[in-house]
């Protein structure tokens, strides 16, 4: 049984979406919701924050832009002109606006040292004047977060402060597909074995998050914020803005994520990084019934209520194969009955695409 003791910090946040122009659920992509619930006679107030961010290397200043390198291919008048490079003359970033949020932009950008498109993330550091502790944390934990070394995990390549217009701007990966739940909603027909392959890869996500040293916990996993490369079939997690960076304890202590999918726990502020499998759990369901969870509510108060008083959302009554709801059921359990991501990998659920694994691995 794990101890329990307060956030050694975590990572708060900054709207991000990765992929290309996502129609975003408004449920999912308020910047801020406040909903007031009368629950035995007490009035209490919900505040559920919907930023994003991603993890960083290091904060070089902007200032004096570098130019690419002179054994670079000379300039094409004709070619798409770039609006402005990073330091080292590496990224090169384009007008056309892939997405935004309350304190963040994202443009379509270009690495000229692989010759990849990647994602220009802009974050307005004057939305944060004033909260230097929030931007100390920011600068301070990003170290860590830039480390995440996992095929499953959403690259960051680079991170720099420009200094002159007060910004934060990071390059991250750009998959090919955009974000799970738009995916699901283009392709209706996909099989319970392909559905078991990205929950797998989900998980081991999640399973190098929650083993990291110190643990992870991603806090605000949704299909919005799992990515698709639909050419290979592979998922992979983004948007670790929320993440709770954790000591020995692998205890946090905030109320952060994204209502239909966060755990019970989780809204009592005490909660590990079980609260990521009941969210896996949620994310699960609806790439089974392509609905979210808790939509038949129409307010955050009333999914707080159905939540917290152990009302499962009306979506798992329209799970028809057996299988996938006493596996959805499993990682919805108390906290201390939940499985870890390690041990659900070694799931019997999970046999059939790991058996198809070891034979293209042998």
């Amino acid at each position: 049984m794990k101890s329990r003791m307060k956030t050694t910090s975590f990572f708060s946040s900054v709207d991000m979406d990765y992929a290309p122009r996502i129609k975003s659920e408004s449920s999912c992509r308020l910047d801020l919701t406040q909903e007031k619930n009368q629950l035995n006679g007490t009035q209490r107030e919900i505040e559920v924050f919907f930023f994003r961010s991603v993890s960083s290397e290091i904060f070089p200043s902007a200032s004096t832009p570098k130019m690419p390198a002179e054994n670079s291919i000379p300039y094409d008048r004709d070619a798409e002109p770039f609006v402005e490079v990073d330091p080292t003359g590496r990224f090169g970033r384009y007008d056309d606006l892939l997405g935004s949020g309350a304190v963040k932009k994202v443009y379509r950008a270009f690495d000229q040292e692989e010759g990849i498109e990647v994602a220009w993330n802009q974050v307005r550091l004057r939305n944060f004047s004033g909260d230097p502790v929030f931007i100390n944390r920011l600068r301070s934990e990003v170290q860590l977060l830039s480390t995440l070394n996992n095929k499953y995990i959403i690259v960051c390549y680079s991170v720099w402060n420009d200094d002159e217009h007060n910004t934060l701007n990071f390059i991250t990966e750009v998959c090919t597909s955009g974000n799970l739940r738009d995916y699901r909603k283009k392709h209706r027909h996909v099989s319970i074995k392909a559905l078991k392959k990205w929950s797998k890869q989900v998980l081991e996500g999640l399973d190098y998050l929650h083993t990291h040293e110190p643990c992870i916990i991603h806090r605000d996993l949704n299909c919005s914020n799992i990515f698709v490369n639909g050419n290979i079939g592979q998922v992979k997690i983004g948007d670790l803005g929320f993440a709770a960076i954790v000591g020995r304890s692998h205890a946090a202590h905030s109320i952060i994520g994204t209502p239909e999918y966060m755990a019970p726990e989780l809204y009592e502020e005490d909660y590990t990084e079980m609260v990521d499998i009941y969210s896996f759990a949620m994310c699960l369901l609806e790439m089974v019934t392509m609905e979210i969870p808790y939509s038949e509510c129409d307010s955050v108060a009333k999914i707080y209520k159905k939540v917290t008083t152990g009302i499962k959302p009306q979506a798992i009554t329209k799970v028809t194969d057996d299988e996938v709801r006493a596996f959805i059921e499993k990682c919805i359990a108390q906290p201390r009955a939940r499985p870890s991501a390690s041990e659900l990998l070694k799931d019997p659920f999970f046999d059939e695409v790991r058996d198809e694994d070891s034979e293209q691995t042998s």
